[in-house]
């Protein structure tokens, strides 16, 4: 059978029992809403932007957080990523800098150099999470369009979203600007390495008609040598609201070129770090990258208490990565399409007295994965992998108010992925010593999560919560091409990983001071890896990470804020030869503390962040027996205002020059020999812009 016939008979088997489950779930959000007008509703659950996400104000039992618009605007930071790194539980692994956080992989609950595939990103509750390996490209994301950032750490978000919700889920809502009058932004920045940047966005309402667009480009030297970036992107947003329901269109693209510098060496009598940290092992490296994406959604009142939502999308990347003198030249031409259908009911009603919120709904994704490898651009390709991969996955959550102060919440997902893989080789083509041909494989998964939390209010400032969960990872293409070893052939088939939750916490609210605090322990098996050294990917040896995180914000007066984060992160193997042992790239220890001075109105205000990073392993150190990637401590700080219709900032990160690494290969072989990636020093941006 080809890949379509293969396709239909996976949707034969299972669609009639997702079809099933995705009914009783359908069944009973609906039919908790026949009580709905016999009984008044005494006691009220916060409200769900169901357009916009599924977590709504939180999933009860987790810890969450939300950053505003206006802490994204005043942010010293430099990118999305920087920002989000403030928040206790997110650690970052940078190599390349001055590139707006391209490349930047963002962990959350320690899962080193593969937290992009752990953390599950969302923009507007639709993932960018895609079935390789690559990040999600923060920087693609004009800063100037995002509403919020709702934060959900651990595994609680896996019910409601599935696959790679297992250290947390960030979702980027972005602004509808629904009923605004016409406006428009104008906004230009430039700073150290060259860098230059403009954005523009205007949106506005016509009766229940509104449009907004966003537009922003970049341009970048690098800290290093080959590491130009040069990057476009614009979204563009369309709605039409009315009483019983709204019908929205979205279309984004984003393009991108980036210089690979490579690494620098640490040896026993080399320290390139040191000597030369600016320097490019590979001076001809690059990758491209194109995208594009459109969205069409539409929601619906019923009946009162319950929403129907239907939304879809088509996501087209295109990536093109030449390393032109390393030890094997190799170019690398990659097409990733994955349409999708999310249609979900909302269902918030009273039923014995009882306030109850439902959400139900069934997830369907297929991606179509082609990826031609060869020696050089323009040669035929030694190797073409073809990998189609769909997947359905019913899924339901309530929230039952069972007291006044008692909220508890239980959810379940089934999720079947049925994945097709293809190799065609061709020997007569260039080769550097290419992998023999691959094993064909046609497989179905069926992976499950659950999640059950409860929140208890004793007094009204204090709150208790906790809860249980179960989630999964299935491998992405990347892991299941580099699967076998140099020479010989590799059959596609990884197991699935499989994460036990657990986490218990309070929050405490007192005039203007909150402090938030929780510990979990999460026990893996199956975690999947890739080794940067031997090019291999693999199931690991169960694993556990465990720790607390802890943040706290003070309105000390209407003009100060003052915020921290403290956290304890540990990732060790629980089996297996590397027993106790550490797994690489995770700080056991982040602080940060930031301050908001509003020195004179909005006319001048100031940012500062302090940030520590812990020592941590370098990744391929499973043994635990080469040096550690020192801790580091860096300072950034804004200063801006607003003046009648313009505004302008003026921001240093790292302002006492520290030098530093953030991710590092190790040698398995000989100690002290490692290949970092150096960041930069201290560096300034200016912005400026007017409103209109």
């Amino acid at each position: 059978m080809d890949w379509k016939q293969r396709r239909r008979h996976f949707l034969d088997q299972v669609f009639p029992r997702a079809a099933m489950c995705s009914g009783l779930a359908f069944g009973f959000a609906f039919g908790v809403t026949l009580p709905a007008h016999a009984q008044q509703n005494p006691q009220a659950l916060p409200e769900i932007s169901v357009t916009q996400s599924r977590l709504g104000q939180g999933i009860v039992g987790t810890s969450t957080t939300i950053i505003t618009s206006e802490e994204i605007e005043r942010s010293p930071g430099a990118t999305l990523q920087d920002l989000l790194s403030r928040q206790p539980g997110i650690q970052l692994q940078t190599i390349l800098g001055g590139v707006n956080g391209a490349s930047t992989v963002v962990d959350m609950r320690g899962f080193g150099a593969f937290g992009t595939s752990n953390t599950l990103v969302l923009i507007n509750g639709r993932r960018l999470n895609d079935v390789d390996m690559a990040g999600v490209d923060f920087a693609s994301i004009p800063r100037a369009s995002i509403e919020r950032i709702e934060i959900s750490r651990g595994n609680s978000g896996a019910v409601l979203y599935g696959d790679n919700a297992v250290g947390g889920v960030i979702n980027i809502v972005t602004k509808t600007n629904i009923g605004k009058a016409p406006a428009l932004r104008i906004e230009g920045a430039f700073g150290s390495f060259k860098q230059h940047e403009g954005t523009v966005a205007a949106y506005g309402s016509a009766g229940k008609l509104t449009a907004s667009t966003y537009v922003n480009g970049i341009e970048s030297d690098g800290y290093r040598n080959n590491n130009v970036m040069r990057q476009h992107s614009a979204v563009g947003d369309i709605r039409y609201t009315a009483d019983e329901g709204s019908l929205s269109l979205n279309v984004s693209g984003d393009d991108q070129h980036l210089g690979l510098p490579g690494v620098r060496k640490i040896t026993g009598t080399i320290n390139e770090f040191l000597s030369n940290p600016k320097g490019a092992t590979t001076p001809l490296d690059y990758g491209d990258k194109q995208g594009f994406n459109v969205t069409l959604g539409m929601t619906r009142m019923v009946t009162p208490g319950t929403e129907v939502v239907l939304d879809g999308s088509w996501r087209y990347k295109a990536q093109q990565t030449a390393a032109l003198l390393q030890f094997q030249e190799n170019y690398i031409d990659t097409k990733l399409a994955t349409a999708s259908f999310t249609p979900r009911v909302i269902n918030n009603v009273a039923l014995m007295g009882m306030p109850v919120k439902t959400i139900a709904g069934v997830d369907i994704y297929n991606s179509i994965y082609g990826s031609s490898r060869s020696v050089r651009k323009g040669d035929l390709p030694n190797h073409h992998y073809d990998i189609n991969q769909t997947s359905i996955a019913p899924y339901a959550q309530s929230t039952w108010s069972v007291r006044p102060n008692v909220d508890i919440s239980a959810g379940a997902r089934i999720h079947y992925n049925n994945i097709s893989a293809r190799d065609i080789y061709d020997p007569t083509a260039p080769s550097s010593f290419p992998p023999p041909q691959a094993i064909p494989l046609d497989k179905l998964d069926v992976a499950r999560a659950y999640h059950f939390g409860i929140e208890y209010r004793p007094l009204d400032y204090f709150t208790l919560f906790g809860r249980a969960a179960r989630s999964f990872r299935f491998a992405n293409v990347d892991e299941r091409v580099g699967l076998a070893p140099f020479g010989d052939p590799t059959n596609f088939n990884l197991k699935t990983q499989v994460s036990r939750d657990y986490e218990g916490g309070f929050r405490f609210r007192w005039a203007k001071f909150e402090l938030q605090s929780s510990i979990y322990d999460m026990l893996l098996t199956n975690e999947l890896h890739f080794d940067p050294v031997n090019f291999v990917s693999l199931n690991l040896d169960p694993t556990r990470r465990y720790g607390f995180e802890n943040m706290a914000t003070w309105h000390a007066a209407n003009t100060l804020r003052f915020s921290g984060g403290l956290s304890y992160t540990r990732s060790v193997f629980r089996e297996g030869v590397n027993s106790g042992h550490e797994v690489p790239v995770v700080s056991r220890w982040t602080e940060s503390a930031a301050v908001s001075w509003d020195i004179w109105q909005k006319y001048l205000t100031l940012d500062a962040v302090v940030r520590y990073v812990g020592a941590r392993r370098l990744d391929n150190d499973q043994a635990n027996f080469q040096r550690m990637i020192p801790p580091h401590t860096t300072t950034d700080i804004r200063i801006g205002g607003e003046w009648d219709k313009f505004f302008w900032s003026f921001a240093v990160q790292n302002l006492f020059d520290v030098s530093y690494y953030e991710y590092g290969v190790a040698s398995t072989a000989t100690f002290g020999n490692s290949n970092v990636y150096p960041l930069p020093g201290r560096v300034w941006m200016a912005r400026g812009g007017v409103k209109f």
